[in-house]
């Protein structure tokens, strides 16, 4: 952790770690394709320009067009006028199906052709001019250029239908019941009297489908009526013939429910309420006699009678009197014997009194229980007259039923019949118009502004598209640190590319400039490329000429000779050698004399003072290169250069199609390959690659060579903005 961390602590735990990382993640992202358009912002801006140029020839190429807007009200249930319903169901609250009817309807083909008709549209060639519908001239001319018969006018109110259709827009309006109509036309007038007459007429249609369909239901509904008239009268006539055969008598009426009922059933349901109160009277009376015949004198009737209650005061006192008489005398005292002759009187009235009304119990109960008898032998004789009359009324109540379903059927018909007659003629409808178009004064179309908008749009979306696919399809290497990825090879380090009129020579030769501090740092990076450090010797090489091997093979040499390392630099391009150049001198004598046995190591030696190594230039050109590299004297020329120098630098020719480069690299002790930034294919390098792996050579690494940080895809500007003398150039700006 470093010191700034340490010295804010986080809010809570690891959460903030967390957040850094996740922004971090965020701004690397957003830098990433911020450098990918700028690395192709002259595609993005090319397409951004090409869009907005086009854009803009369009919209002053575009006809002037005018858009005018009707608003009608569309509600769900029309005024009720009459209560009764028309043929057409109500939509509810819930029915979202009845507005996208709507909808619908207003783009009908039939309403636009309707349109078309009232206005005369089909008629006027004007009308077809104006959205170039007619250009082979066959709505109103021949091929012989007559006009165009009678016959042909229903295509034309086909093509004007059509027209109208593909200018109008229908824009409901959210959350509410309006309904915005626009035509649009390059003619006003036109525009106008299209988007009111549309309002106009859909009412017009709506009205006349709502009266089409109640004059359809009505006719209808008059055949059906004849026939179920006919129908009911045939079953009525039928049931009344049944019942006049079969002598079934009916009281209207009679039933509970105010239904027809027969006599016989009339009577039974009679008898049977006489019976049962009869059965109830038998039953209370049977009661009574057998608790008279159980406790004589103590039922109710015995109870409640006066004369038995006085009768049974006197006996009381009777009883008392002789209970007295009898603590003072004998029972034969003439006193209470006259008492007791009283007492047993009033003891044989008692006695008669109860028999009477025990008597009267038992009568009470006799006739109950005959009137029962009776009641229930004229109700057995009735309930087999009744289960016949039912048997003979089941056909009987089939007729009925058939009148009364006849009858029903009849009556609802007749009913709806009459309101939809009434609904029908009353007229109304559920659609009014809110407002009718103005004559639009100004155009709706073009819109520079917005066409311009859009067409920056399109051209920042099209050039982003372009940016995409090429950045995908470029296998060149953009960025240092896509070398190791793409190609596989460590990464020794990057090479500006050179400004214009700037040689490798003149940069080397200053120690300041930028092209000697980027290949310090390859050299420190091959210094960690052995064990040994720096190898002693080296070859550069490339897939192809001209991406800066030579250049890297002669820095390499000359900041070794800075390091006090005494270095030879040997052009081994035989092919077409460029040290000679770099070091200003010639290639007459050099390492194809060596290598042909013409000459030693030392005749070939050339001091080269202005960079401090030694150069041995490729000599003259052989017929066969490869042939020259094919035996042992290179590998002896390096054993024995070492000797005397540290390292030995060898400028290799390129790989592709040369057979060279495999027979240098397997006498060295590392190759180090160099890469053109935004130059070639990676692909191509892999290929190169696979050749020198045959060779048993050891390939160091890649230096990327001419790289452009502004071209970079993840940026790389700020590796070689700072350079020796800006501390300078800041104090003059300030004045210093």
């Amino acid at each position: 952790m470093n010191k700034a961390s340490m010295g804010r602590p986080f809010a809570s735990g690891n959460v903030a770690p967390l957040q850094i990382d996740q922004e971090a993640e965020q701004t690397a992202f957003l830098r990433q394709y911020g450098m990918l358009f700028w690395r192709w912002r002259k595609v993005v801006l090319g397409a951004l320009a090409a869009c907005v140029l086009i854009g803009l020839v369009i919209t002053l190429l575009m006809t002037p067009q005018y858009t005018a807007t009707s608003t009608i009200e569309i509600s769900r249930d029309s005024n009720k006028i009459v209560s009764m319903q028309g043929v057409e169901q109500d939509a509810t609250d819930a029915d979202q199906e009845f507005y996208q009817t709507q909808y619908g309807l207003l783009r009908a083909r039939s309403l636009a052709e309707r349109i078309a008709s009232d206005l005369k549209l089909a008629d006027d060639p004007a009308f077809f001019a104006l959205f170039d519908a007619d250009k082979d001239g066959k709505l109103f001319s021949t091929a012989g250029g007559r006009a165009a018969p009678i016959a042909s006018r229903e295509e034309r109110l086909r093509a004007a239908g059509s027209l109208l259709l593909e200018n109008l827009r229908v824009s409901p309006a959210r959350m509410s019941r309006l309904v915005d109509i626009s035509f649009t036309s390059p003619d006003a007038a036109l525009s106008q009297k299209v988007a009111n007459s549309w309002a106009k007429s859909y009412i017009q249609s709506n009205l006349e489908r709502r009266f089409e369909a109640s004059s359809y239901a009505r006719n209808f509904l008059e055949s059906r009526l004849q026939q179920l008239r006919v129908k009911l009268n045939e079953s009525e006539r039928d049931l009344m013939t049944y019942a006049r055969e079969q002598r079934i008598i009916t009281l209207p009426g009679a039933g509970k429910d105010g239904s027809e009922q027969s006599t016989i059933a009339y009577d039974l349901v009679a008898l049977n309420g006489a019976l049962a109160s009869a059965t109830s009277d038998r039953v209370t009376a049977q009661a009574r006699y057998d608790a008279n015949r159980a406790r004589p004198g103590e039922t109710s009737e015995a109870l409640d009678n006066n004369a038995l209650n006085v009768m049974r005061a006197k006996r009381s006192e009777l009883a008392g009197e002789y209970s007295r008489l009898l603590t003072q005398f004998e029972p034969e005292y003439p006193a209470a014997m006259a008492l007791q002759r009283q007492i047993a009187q009033v003891d044989r009235s008692i006695n008669r009194e109860e028999s009477r009304v025990g008597g009267a119990i038992q009568a009470a109960y006799r006739t109950a229980l005959e009137r029962e008898q009776a009641l229930q032998e004229k109700v057995s004789g009735l309930e087999s007259s009744f289960l016949d009359q039912r048997r003979r009324s089941i056909q009987y109540r089939v007729l009925e039923r058939e009148v009364d379903t006849n009858r029903q059927l009849y009556n609802a018909l007749l009913q709806r019949y009459k309101e939809i007659g009434i609904a029908g003629g009353v007229g109304t409808n559920n659609i009014a118009i809110v407002d009718l178009s103005d004559l639009p004064l100004r155009p709706s179309s073009p819109r520079l502004l917005l066409n311009l908008i859009l067409a920056i749009a399109a051209g920042l979306a099209l050039g982003g598209v372009l940016a995409f696919l090429l950045d995908q399809s470029d296998e060149t290497i953009s960025d240092p640190s896509e070398a190791e990825r793409l190609i596989g090879l460590p990464l020794l380090g990057s090479v500006p590319k050179l400004g214009v009129g700037t040689t490798p020579s003149e940069a080397l030769l200053d120690r300041k400039s930028a092209l000697v501090d980027a290949y310090l740092a390859v050299q420190t990076s091959l210094q960690f490329s052995t064990e040994r450090g720096m190898p002693g010797s080296i070859a550069v090489t490339s897939t192809r000429p001209a991406e800066g091997k030579s250049t890297t093979a002669l820095a390499l040499a000359t900041l070794l000779a800075r390091a006090q390392r005494k270095t030879v630099l040997i052009d081994g391009d035989m092919r077409s050698p460029s040290i000679h150049h770099l070091i200003g001198t010639n290639h007459d004598r050099g390492l194809s004399n060596y290598l042909a046995g013409n000459s030693t190591a030392e005749e070939l030696l050339i001091p080269v003072e202005m960079f401090g190594f030694t150069a041995i230039t490729a000599g003259p050109i052989p017929p066969n290169a490869a042939e020259l590299l094919t035996g042992n004297r290179l590998s002896a020329l390096i054993e024995e250069l070492l000797k005397t120098f540290d390292h030995v630098v060898i400028d290799a020719p390129p790989v592709m199609g040369l057979a060279d480069v495999p027979l240098i690299a397997g006498r060295v002790e590392g190759v180090v390959y160099a890469v053109e930034s935004h130059g070639i294919r990676a692909s191509l390098v892999r290929t190169a690659l696979a050749r020198l792996s045959s060779s048993s050579s050891r390939i160091l690494g890649v230096v990327v060579t001419k790289f452009e940080p502004k071209r970079a895809n993840k940026g790389y500007g700020y590796t070689y903005g700072y350079d020796y003398g800006q501390e300078k150039k800041k104090r003059s700006t300030l004045g210093i």
